[in-house]
């Protein structure tokens, strides 16, 4: 399980989050969700270790990630796939190459990379790109699913998604949906996507968070986030700018802090 206790985070001046605080049930898919900017990205790689919360406490299993010593930290790093929300592919590496880096960094023997990046592209359903292209040679969406595939290709316990239909195209973008429902159903993997894209969070979800000011302002079913009554989430999930619902959120919008770095 992961749990975000009380996180709060700034750089310099602009504070992102304030108070973040949210349980990951092992076995689930949760998202979250929120406008661009809010700290969505922020909160995610605090998991990781990427960074390391101001005050409060990110926990992974019980452990505290911001108290592991550097070989804790690559450990528990291993336990956990990151798909970046650009992909984050190396330019100068074939498709097999980036994924057996992580492989490699991991000491498995030749035999079992190859088996896990045949596998891994099987699962992403990249049955028509030879593993020898480059990353220049792929488009958005195949970039994106190479990402994926290095991400499971270890068999992690947990999957990080950071945004990851950005860019794409309502077709692929669904697709993609579809892919971290497929993966999740055949690995069982725990998995945490954060996205302000509604359909995907509805499609994917088991639980979502809603992420508004620093800190969570409901979490739900994707029924209970769909029916809401809370205005600042139903006018968030419905798309809308303006309206009585924002004029009845607790905070004017032109208060909520500018994008941090990474978020």
């Amino acid at each position: 399980m992961i749990a975000f206790e009380q996180v709060h985070k700034a750089f310099e001046d602009h504070v992102v989050l304030t108070g973040f605080s949210l349980e990951i049930p092992s076995g689930e898919t949760t998202v979250i969700i929120g406008a661009s900017g809010s700290g969505k990205s922020v909160a995610l790689k605090h998991v990781v270790g990427l960074l390391d919360a101001d005050y409060g406490r990110v926990l992974v299993d019980g452990e505290d990630v911001a108290q592991l010593d550097r070989e804790e930290l690559i450990a528990l790093r291993r336990r956990i796939g990151f798909v970046f929300q650009s992909a984050a592919l190396f330019d100068s590496l074939t498709v097999e190459e980036n994924i057996a880096m992580g492989l490699a960094r991991r000491g498995f023997d030749r035999e079992t990379i190859e088996d896990r990046i045949e596998w891994s592209l099987e699962a992403v359903k990249l049955f028509d790109v030879s593993p020898d292209r480059m990353p220049a040679e792929l488009s958005g969406g195949q970039k994106k699913r190479v990402g994926i595939a290095r991400a499971i290709a270890p068999h992690p316990e947990y999957l990080l998604y950071d945004e990851p239909t950005t860019g794409l195209d309502p077709m692929n973008a669904a697709i993609m949906s579809d892919l971290i429902n497929d993966i999740r159903e055949a690995t069982g993997t725990t998995s945490v996507v954060v996205t302000h894209d509604m359909r995907t969070a509805f499609t994917v979800a088991d639980r979502i968070a809603m992420l508004y000011q620093g800190r969570i302002q409901q979490v739900g079913t994707t029924d209970e986030i769909r029916f809401t009554e809370d205005a600042t989430v139903r006018a968030f999930v419905e798309g809308r700018a303006s309206g009585e619902d924002i004029t009845n959120m607790p905070t004017a919008m032109h208060q909520v802090p500018r994008q941090a770095p990474g978020a």
